[in-house]
């Protein structure tokens, strides 16, 4: 697992080198704020997924409408 995230660093450094270089904006926050964020939303996700709480979607759209 270390060694795929290293991997996934790398290529987002290459890959936003690139963007750089040939003045194209990148597609994700240009701030840390927002890269802040959306660590959060992650964090937020895994940790619904790790307390096994789930809605059904559709049977509180159906009781709404």
């Amino acid at each position: 697992m270390g060694s795929a995230l290293v991997l996934a660093l790398l290529t987002g450094a290459i890959v936003g080198a690139l963007f750089s270089l040939l003045q194209i904006p990148i597609p994700a926050p240009p701030n840390l704020p927002g890269v802040l964020g959306i660590i959060g939303i992650f964090l937020g996700y895994k940790g619904v997924e790790w307390a096994g709480a789930k809605v059904d979607a559709l049977e509180v759209l159906s009781a709404v409408f």
